[in-house]
């Protein structure tokens, strides 16, 4: 792989500092621009967090820095009813699912615009951003269809970059054992009508056991442009992955490697004086290389498997106050398109792979999605209500409509009851479709997956303490799965009958500083606590992933002072995951036993920078997310961080960065 383009941008981030620490001239305006924090969307019409009638998680810029943690992937770890199977850890690979469901289940958003990948989900975490350059998070549990259409079956995640009004330089490097290293460096200008934002990173590590390095690179811009009619923003980034892949997909094949790459690129409009209209569009392109022998593969192994995915697609949407309340009408396209050597349908002509000499096209396939879709919501008094549907129209599959509508009343004050019905859906993944491989055959049969889900529960919200309690339910027909007979060698994707999903969950953030006084040395105390239980017609079918749920889950947190600038922040997650796995060594059926693992950071803090140690798997414990693929141990890091603030002195100008950029 030619890492030209990566040099060429440090390079140019060098350029950026030096100019920044050399030149003490010209006095700058102060001018900020005034970015609109993002709202949350539950529905297509906004509304803040104690007036939504469904379950919100909000993880915030600060809760993010402050976190024991050094990727995306270990901070929903801590996340309620969040659910992550990590095969690598600092943002390898992991499978995110949210209620019980599984990993093809749940949406990854980036700054609103879908990021699933259509080969498989688990390439849906492979974005371009890294944890420092994340502001903020929203996860939406339960059926998002009506919100987001197709694929939003249980839940979603949006992740939300660049939005706060700074001029600032921003460093990090953590540096830890197994020759790990961590670097970002992000730069953020504004003035009165533009915000622009860059960002580039780096990381890699040997490895914690055999075959288990990486070396990941992340580059990311974004800007936002602000006249009289509106605004346009724009973002774009390149993410690059080579990472050893010891049995991630087959344990029989512990010396597997894959390189991914990501390129996306996004543009935004939004005119509030037209109906608060929004338009954008959006291209992904996704190439994967993967080795069943990274080194020495037997005479029967005759290729690698490569994949190139592009997705693009549109939307526009505009919303409007009227007598019978808010109003929301919109209409999405979307395109998924693959080449591959393993998924599709035979191409009349092979292609090159590019950027691999020896890798060849044989099979594609494409499919288009549209989707309609409208809302209405309406408050009188302490009472409000929201419906609405999506229809959605695919040129594989038959058309669908999901619908929805969510209520709440206001009980006295700060409590607030809730409840739902919301139904969803999912298309499967090409890999659902079409893999086949030494332990692994496809289905092209397989239906979308269609649920309805129920849902009601208690919020309170005030300064010092949020909570919630929810009770919810939901009722899968056609759930896709990968399983296999007890007496089989191979999994084979099927829909399976029916999986009824019950749970309940609670959730607290007591604010100490609010509810003692300020100075009190315990900042913060959260608690998350979740219970599922699945009613499964499998027909003896041993699942890979969807029967293997996890029952429990508790979360503790805990941030407090040690003396002055010193403080500590602590980490708790206990889980009991259900169903087996044939374990390697024995090749019995083995049942997941329950882990509790404890991460720690000391941190000290400077007026514009800090430094920490922190610890991951503080005990020392051996577990596994999925059956065979072994997670570190204890792993040592100590990072700093430093942020130099420019809205004093033009340090240097918007016109040098943007050439420098391009």
């Amino acid at each position: 792989m030619q890492f030209n383009f990566l040099q060429k941008t440090f390079v140019n981030i060098f350029i950026i500092i030096c100019l920044i620490t050399s030149t003490n001239q010209t006095q700058a305006q102060t001018d900020t621009i005034n970015l609109k924090e993002t709202e949350i969307m539950s529905s297509r019409v906004s509304s803040l967090y104690g007036e939504s009638a469904r379950v919100l998680q909000i993880i915030s810029r600060e809760e993010i820095s402050k976190a024991p943690v050094q990727s995306l992937q270990e901070l929903l770890e801590y996340a309620l009813n969040v659910d992550i199977r990590q095969r690598g850890d600092y943002g390898v690979q992991a499978d995110v699912s949210i209620r019980g469901g599984s990993f093809e289940q749940c949406l990854i958003l980036l700054n609103g615009v879908k990021m699933n990948d259509p080969q498989t989900g688990h390439h849906n975490m492979n974005l371009p951003v890294d944890l420092q350059d994340i502001d903020k998070i929203e996860i939406l549990e339960g059926p998002g269809a009506r919100v987001y259409g197709a694929n939003a079956f249980t839940g979603a995640i949006n992740i939300i970059t660049g939005s706060k009004k700074e001029n600032c330089l921003k460093l990090s490097s953590v540096i830890g054992e197994n020759q790990l290293y961590i670097t970002n460096a992000s730069l953020s200008l504004a003035n009165h009508n533009k915000q622009h934002y860059f960002s580039v990173g780096k990381k890699g590590s040997d490895g914690y056991i055999n075959n288990t390095d990486f070396d990941i690179a992340n580059i990311f811009y974004q800007n936002n442009l602000q006249f009289k009619k509106g605004s346009i923003g724009f973002q774009t980034g390149y993410n690059d992955k080579q990472f050893g892949a010891n049995s991630f997909y087959s344990a029989k094949y512990p010396n597997q490697f894959e390189q991914t790459k990501v390129f996306f690129a996004n543009a935004t409009y939004k005119n509030p004086y037209f109906y608060n209209l929004t338009t954008n569009i959006y291209y992904r392109r996704h190439q994967d290389r993967f080795e069943l022998f990274r080194n020495s593969p037997p005479s029967w192994y005759k290729t690698h498997n490569y994949h190139l995915t592009q997705t693009y697609g549109a939307e526009a949407n505009l919303n409007f106050n009227s007598c019978i309340g808010k109003t929301a009408l919109g209409a999405e396209f979307r395109s998924e398109n693959i080449l591959s050597n393993v998924l599709g349908e035979p191409m009349s002509d092979n292609m090159d792979v590019p950027g691999e000499a020896l890798g060849v096209f044989t099979k594609s396939h494409h499919r288009e999605n549209i989707g309609l879709y409208g809302e209405q919501s309406y408050k009188y008094h302490q009472f409000s209500i929201s419906g609405g549907l999506y229809v959605n129209w695919n040129s594989d599959f038959d058309s669908k409509v999901n619908a929805g509508i969510d209520i709440s009343y206001d009980i006295l004050g700060n409590w607030k009851w809730f409840a739902s019905v919301n139904q969803s859906m999912r298309m499967p993944t090409y890999t659902d479709l079409y893999y086949v491989g030494p332990t692994n055959k496809g289905n092209i049969n397989l239906k979308p997956e269609e649920a309805i889900a129920y849902e009601t529960g208690v919020k309170f919200y005030s300064n010092a303490l949020n909570a919630h309690v929810a009770v919810f339910r939901r009722d899968a027909d056609n759930l896709i799965d990968w399983v296999k007979l007890p007496d089989s060698t191979k999994w084979e994707s099927r829909n399976l009958t029916n999986i009824i999903t019950n749970g309940f969950e609670f959730s607290s953030q007591i604010n100490l500083q609010t509810l003692a006084y300020k100075g009190f040395f315990i900042n913060k105390i959260q608690l998350s606590y979740s219970y599922l239980d699945l009613e499964k017609n499998s027909n003896n079918y041993i699942s890979y992933y969807a029967l293997d749920y996890l029952k429990h889950k508790f979360v503790a947190s805990l941030e407090h002072k040690i003396y002055k600038r010193l403080s500590a922040n602590w980490a708790l997650c206990y889980q009991k995951r259900m169903g087996t796995y044939t374990d390697i060594i024995s090749n019995m059926e083995t049942a997941y036993p329950y882990y509790l693992t404890i991460d720690s950071r000391i941190t000290y803090s400077g007026d514009n920078w800090n430094c920490f140690i922190e610890a991951a798997n503080l005990l020392d414990k051996k577990y596994q997310d999925i059956g065979n693929i072994q997670q570190a141990r204890r792993w040592i890091r100590a990072g700093v961080n430093i942020s130099l603030n420019l809205e004093k002195k033009k340090i240097v100008s918007e016109k040098d960065v943007i050439e420098i950029i391009k």
